[in-house]
């Protein structure tokens, strides 16, 4: 699957058990190896975003590695 990065920002992020944490605001690359690192997300308003490490912005710092599929919305696996 092949997707520009301007196709992903804005989409919902949801969890594999349909829990909705927000959308997607930016990404983190590492410069080195060209290789997305994290997601930067937008926390949904009644989602309790402490549980989650995030920015200075407030955006949650979510592992790329963790997305699983990319439709009308991206779900992550979260552990």
């Amino acid at each position: 699957m092949k997707k520009f990065i301007s196709e992903l920002k804005g989409k919902t992020v949801m969890t594999t058990d349909g829990a909705i944490l927000g959308t997607i605001d930016n990404f983190v690359i590492d410069l080195d190896t060209g290789e997305i690192k994290h997601l930067l997300v937008n926390p949904a308003k009644d989602l309790e975003a402490s549980k989650f490490e995030s920015d200075a912005q407030g955006r949650m710092i979510l592992p790329f590695k963790s997305m699983k599929s990319v439709r009308d919305v991206v779900v992550l696996e979260l552990k």
